[in-house]
């Protein structure tokens, strides 16, 4: 069609200029277009790619990877990384036998060392782009016509591509509170908390969720003093085990971080000084002011869905601005299709990459499509670190599910305490009390966010607490406190507990 329509425009005109022009203009045609390149769109653009389809990438950042490599899940981990073998060096080993002196942090190289592996990574993906002959479009696509996107390109060209399938996959962004606008500075999104220039003596968080704990234990195990306000009574978010959650908050307090619960911030204000927080009890009551030089504010993210052009084809959004879909993760426009953080379910890296398959999946050669949301696992990368998949005691007695739990300590795991690493923790997992069938498992544990996936499998093939507990796990190994825990529920005792 692109094709008739240049020679119609060349005959009409006979003039080889304009039609040089036209065809610079003409839109070039893809199977699919993704707009977006975090965990979700790149994924989604490779799979789609290795099946046989014609496949562009729009981003806007000008590097592959999203918030999640760029400004999020990567650089949060190397510094969670970094700043723990810093503690320990000069906090943990003296018991161990090892002796050190003269122990000092170089913030600049802990910060290089995170650039230079998110430079890697993203550098890593634009290879793959070109393996698998993924085109890539640096700039901010907006939507045109259901087949049609127009790209104002980063070096300030423009660039209009047609494709017969369109995936939305633009991410999300950080929530900014009212009276507390971003400077990434004194006053810092997760965004600016990865590149402080120095450690701040005083660090208030504003959110006791995953992100403000994670970088919160950063900077305190770097020399701050962290206090974290929270307007819940629990920390660690939404979908956190109750008994998980306390544990949680225990296990922060020793490592020196104070929490002040059931307390809504009602102000920040810079001050000569620094930033000073106003705050009140959540149900009404006392007032109190903190005093900080950095506050860092996490109060959720927000789909990232504005100035896409989605009125212009009528895709339908919530009153959230998240994109409405169906079990094929299709919009309202057929041919239009969305995954990531700017449609339902939790907004982790993981979920995106599954859906970005399962659509390519789907357009390449029209399998049909699933995914068990109930079997997402989530990691808060602290020191332990936590994970969770399936259902928490609290939904399974609101559901009204007859269920067993088994619980094994670290304390009782011999590699745990072998190595004297992690025995603070535990892990307990949920079944169902008729049929044995596991509904849940809670992790608290260094090595937590590996441990979960032994129970993830479990729970997407329907399997069961005794299937776990008859299954050899090697010794000695902290996955054992996994099988002791599938004992306690499928048997009422553990062998080793």
């Amino acid at each position: 069609m692109m094709l008739r329509n240049a020679n119609k425009f060349f005959n009409q005109t006979k003039s080889n200029t304009l039609y040089s022009r036209y065809l610079s203009q003409a839109f070039k045609s893809y199977d699919v277009a993704v707009i977006g390149g975090g965990p979700g769109g790149y994924v989604a653009a490779i799979k789609a790619a290795q099946l046989g389809l014609n496949v562009v990438c729009v981003e806007k950042r000008g590097k592959l990877g999203g918030t999640c490599l760029n400004v999020g899940c990567i650089p949060s981990k190397s510094l969670l990384h970094n700043s723990h073998m810093y503690h320990d060096a000069k906090h943990g080993m003296e018991h161990r036998g090892i002796k050190f002196s003269g122990v000092e942090l170089d913030l600049p190289a802990m910060m290089k060392s995170k650039d230079d592996g998110v430079s890697n990574l993203t550098a890593g993906i634009e290879m793959l782009f070109k393996k698998n002959k993924v085109d890539y479009v640096k700039g901010h696509g907006t939507l045109t016509s259901a087949n049609n996107i127009k790209v104002g390109a980063l070096d300030g060209g423009e660039e209009n591509i047609e494709a017969k399938n369109i995936i939305l996959a633009t991410g999300s962004d950080v929530v900014e509170l009212p009276f507390a606008k971003f400077d990434e500075e004194t006053i810092v999104s997760s965004t600016g908390a990865l590149s402080l220039k120095k450690v701040p003596e005083k660090l208030i968080l504003i959110g006791g969720g995953v992100i403000g704990l994670e970088l919160g234990s950063v900077w305190s195990r770097l020399g701050a003093q962290v206090q974290c306000i929270e307007f819940m009574p629990t920390i660690g978010g939404l979908g956190i085990d109750g008994e998980v959650s306390k544990t949680f908050m225990q296990l922060m307090k020793k490592q020196g971080i104070e929490f002040h619960v059931n307390t809504k911030v009602t102000g920040v204000e810079k001050t000569g000084s620094g930033v000073k927080v106003s705050t009140e009890a959540a149900k009404g009551g006392d007032n109190k002011d903190f005093d900080a030089d950095v506050v860092l504010v996490c109060v959720g993210r927000k789909p990232y869905t504005e100035n896409l052009g989605l009125e212009n084809v009528g895709v339908n959004v919530t009153d959230r601005k998240m994109i409405e879909v169906n079990d094929f993760w299709q919009t309202s426009v057929p041919n239009i299709y969305a995954i990531g953080d700017i449609i339902h379910g939790p907004m982790l890296a993981h979920k995106a990459e599954e859906e970005g398959v399962i659509v390519a999946e789907y357009l390449a050669n029209g399998r049909k499509p699933h995914m068990n949301y109930h079997n997402v696992p989530s990691v808060v990368y602290t020191y332990p670190e936590i994970a969770w998949v399936g259902s928490t005691e609290e939904q399974l007695k609101e559901q009204g599910i007859a269920y067993n739990k088994g619980k094994f300590t670290f304390g009782a795991n011999s590699r745990a305490m072998a190595v004297d690493s992690g025995k603070e923790g535990f892990v307990k997992v949920l079944s169902d009390k008729t049929t044995g069938k596991l509904l849940g498992a809670h992790i608290v544990h260094a090595q937590a966010g590996e441990l979960i996936h032994e129970c993830c499998l479990a729970i997407e093939y329907g399997g069961s607490a005794e299937d776990i507990a008859r299954t050899c796990h090697a010794h000695p190994t902290v996955s054992e406190a996994v099988k002791g825990a599938a004992e306690a529920a499928a048997f009422g005792k553990s062998v080793n507990s």
